[in-house]
Parts: structure tokens; C-alpha cells; sequence
């Protein structure tokens, strides 16, 4: 039998919590299959097997606390195996009685799977995963309507409406069941779930970035009826390249250009507090709700990139964001920030500051609004609202105010940008 300890992550982290299990013990698992999830608190990780074999021993339940260099799971090497027992289908290994039991009650309350993936798994997204382990139920519990038996969002309410409950995954004793299930009485228990991982680490972060950097708001309207014009005649041009063209784009190429007349909006303090770093690379970072938590992974080197390539950026980042599996280096380095409000319907907000950054805005939904024209005529022009948060350390209002100005110039007239593109 080999020990497989948690191996080194990097960025000094210690230790993770164990998200999901992708095997069992008995089963039988190839070199580089995925075979758990542990989340740090920067990121979803996802661990692979270091060679063939049977699983023998997972030492960390899920939702556990897993150490660096501590056994994390034993396996029996596929080499050391006898040939006739490689040659066969891997059979599971009998076990103690208890377990044996509950693995028995187990399958008769699960559904047969009607298909499965690679390794095994039965097809189902981040989202649903996440789904079924805050209603505390396993994926071989919940039958799946979508092709190759995938498990869908509709497919646990229809689960859930039946009556199931996670007590299929193994039998509970009376009263814990009684407590598991709704009262009728109309009293519902507090349910208690640990901050850790990426959620942890931001928490400490704002906690830190409110405390310690003294924020003023700045507010402002942009009207992007031109912007809003030119994205839909450069849309089928970016499909073409297999690029999804939204307005994020824009707001990060006009904030470059921008930066470049007002540089200490690309800086930072050091942490003496008593010189001004101004960086070389516009490091631009947006906020992501993602599946460990909110994420702000940036785009480098903005004013490098062409449209089209910010695109391509937004669209990996945010992808990898969204499943939690965001590189570390995508995580630093970060200059300034935007925080896309208005995708999920917000008009207003006053954001935190993403230390050691010197600013954030954010911008909210775009909205169809009567103004007046140069004619004193109403029309129907497209309206946004942004709000800046400043360190007040090293900017003034005076200056974000010039600074958004300039901003809002490019992103109202966007064919201004093109004087500008290297």
C-alpha cells in the first residue's frame, strides 16, 4: 500500500479543505484521473492520481481540513497486483460489515445512472454539484434527464419535490432525521457552515482593505448609446473569431488609455507608506462571483492588447472563474479594478478597494433614459451609472473626477480610441 500525501500547492498554503471526492475506496483509478477537489484560499484545485491502482484508504472525509505533505488518500500501485486480478474488472474489496451496509442501503435508494463519463462519473455541471451538496445529497441519488444521464438543475427540484432527502445517502438515527427534515411547527433551524477557502481569503481581505485605506466615492452617468451602436456592428466580425464581444472590453481599453494621462491611478503605496510605486503595466481586474467565491483575476497588459484579444482574456478568465480554477498568476498582479455590477441588475454601489490597488469602480446596469439633445429635443439615450472608490491617501477628488472624465470621453465618442491604438 503507497500513502499519497497532499502535495505542495505553492503560494504557502498549509492546508485545504476537501471539496469533493471523484473516487471511493475499491475503485480501481488511472494515472493523471481526477480524484478530489480541495479548495485553498485562493482557488479550486483539482488533484490528480500519480500512477495506476486500487484505492485502498481516503483519510480526509469531504468538508475536512487536508495538510501539505499529510496523507490525503492510500492506494494498493496497479504493478504490485497480481496479473489475473489487472486482467478482470476491478472489483471492490470486501469491507467491514458496517460499511458494507451502508454502501448496500446506499444503492438501493439510488437510482441506476443511465450514463456516465470519463472514469466513470456521472455528467453533471460545477453548478449542480454545488447544488446537491448544500441540500446535502449525492450525485448517484438524483436521476438525470440530460443526454448521457447528466444531472440538471430541474432534475434535484424534481428530486427534492418527490420527498427525497440526502437521509438515502445513509440511514440516520430517528431524532437526527426528525431534525434533518422541515419542522412543521414553522421553526427552521440554523444551519452552520465553516468560512473557508477563497471566501475565507476574501473576507480577511475587505476586512483589511476597509480598515486600513480611507475610501471616498465618486459617482458619475455615462451615456453609451454610441458604445451600445458600435459593439453590435463589430459583434458578427468577433464571432467570426470566436470571440464573445461585450462592453467590458471597451471600459478596460478606454481606462488604459486613460491611465496613461493619469498614471497614479496604476500605482500603489508601499507598505512603509512613503513612496509611490507607479507600475508599468496596466494589470486590469475583474470581479467574478464564481464557484469558490468571489474572484478578481486581471487582464495584463491591456494597453498591449487589441479589443479582440481583451475579449479572448475576459472570456477565458471569467470561464475559469466561474468552475474556481483560476491560475495563480491570473489572481496578481493586479493594478485596478472594475466590478461589473449591472450584469446582475445593480444600478448603485460603493465598492471596497481590491488592496494594494488605488482604485475600483463600478458600473451599473445600462438603463434607457430621456435627456435632452443639443436641440433641447428629448431622446431616448442609453444611460449608465459608475461609481469610483479612491484611496484617499494618494488621489483626490479632483483628480479621479479629471481621470473618469477622460475615461467617460473614449467610452461615449469610441471612435476616438482608434487616435490612440498602437
Amino acid at each position: 500500500m503507497t500513502e499519497f500525501k497532499l502535495p505542495d500547492i505553492g503560494e504557502g498554503i498549509v492546508e485545504c479543505e476537501v471539496v469533493e471526492w471523484r473516487i471511493k475506496e475499491g475503485d480501481v483509478i488511472e494515472e493523471d484521473q481526477p480524484v478530489v477537489e480541495v479548495m485553498t484560499d485562493k482557488a479550486l484545485v483539482e488533484i490528480t492520481a500519480p500512477e495506476a491502482g486500487r484505492v485502498t484508504r481516503l483519510h480526509v472525509p469531504k468538508g475536512e481540513i487536508a495538510r501539505v505533505h499529510a496523507p490525503l488518500f492510500a492506494y494498493a500501485p496497479a504493478h504490485a497486483e497480481a496479473p489475473d486480478e489487472t486482467a478482470t474488472a476491478a472489483p471492490v474489496p470486501s469491507e467491514p460489515a458496517p460499511r458494507a451496509a451502508s454502501a448496500a442501503a446506499s444503492t438501493a435508494s439510488a437510482p441506476p445512472a443511465s450514463g456516465l463519463g470519463p472514469h466513470g462519473r456521472i455528467p453533471a455541471s460545477p453548478a449542480v454539484r454545488r447544488l446537491l451538496r448544500e441540500h446535502g445529497l449525492r450525485l448517484e441519488q438524483v436521476p438525470g434527464s440530460g443526454k448521457q444521464g447528466r444531472v440538471l438543475k430541474e432534475d434535484i427540484q424534481a428530486f427534492l419535490e418527490r420527498g427525497g432527502t440526502s437521509t438515502a445517502e445513509s440511514p440516520a438515527p430517528a431524532g437526527e432525521a426528525a431534525r434533518s427534515a422541515r419542522p412543521s411547527s414553522g421553526e427552521a433551524e440554523v444551519r452552520v457552515e465553516p468560512l473557508r477557502g477563497v471566501r475565507a481569503a476574501m473576507a480577511r481581505q475587505m476586512v483589511a482593505s476597509a480598515s486600513t485605506i480611507p475610501h471616498f466615492q465618486y459617482g458619475e452617468e455615462l451615456d453609451v448609446t454610441d458604445l451600445l451602436a458600435l459593439r453590435e456592428r463589430l459583434k458578427p466580425e468577433a464571432q467570426a473569431c470566436e470571440a464573445r464581444l461585450t462592453l467590458m472590453p471597451f471600459f478596460m481599453k478606454a481606462m488604459a488609455l486613460a491611465i496613461r494621462d493619469f498614471p497614479i491611478l496604476n500605482s500603489r503605496l508601499n507598505e512603509a507608506g512613503d513612496e509611490i510605486h507607479y507600475l508599468p503595466s496596466c494589470n486590469i481586474g475583474m470581479a467574478v462571483d464564481g464557484k469558490a467565491g468571489l474572484m478578481v483575476p486581471n487582464v495584463k497588459g491591456v494597453e498591449r492588447l487589441t479589443l479582440l484579444e481583451i475579449a479572448g482574456e475576459i472570456q477565458r478568465l471569467t470561464h475559469e472563474a466561474r468552475e474556481g480554477r483560476v491560475a495563480q498568476a491570473d489572481l496578481k498582479g493586479g493594478t485596478i479594478s472594475i466590478s461589473n455590477i449591472g450584469a446582475l441588475g445593480g444600478t448603485y454601489a460603493a465598492p471596497i478597494i481590491n488592496a494594494p490597488e488605488v482604485a475600483i469602480v463600478a458600473i451599473g446596469k445600462t438603463q434607457w433614459l430621456p435627456r435632452f439633445d443639443d436641440r433641447d429635443q428629448v431622446v431616448k439615450r442609453a444611460i449608465m451609472t459608475v461609481t469610483w472608490a479612491g484611496d484617499h491617501r494618494l488621489i483626490d477628488g479632483g483628480t479621479i473626477a479629471r481621470f473618469c472624465n477622460a475615461w467617460k470621453g473614449y467610452l461615449e465618442a469610441p471612435e476616438t480610441m482608434l487616435l490612440h491604438l498602437g
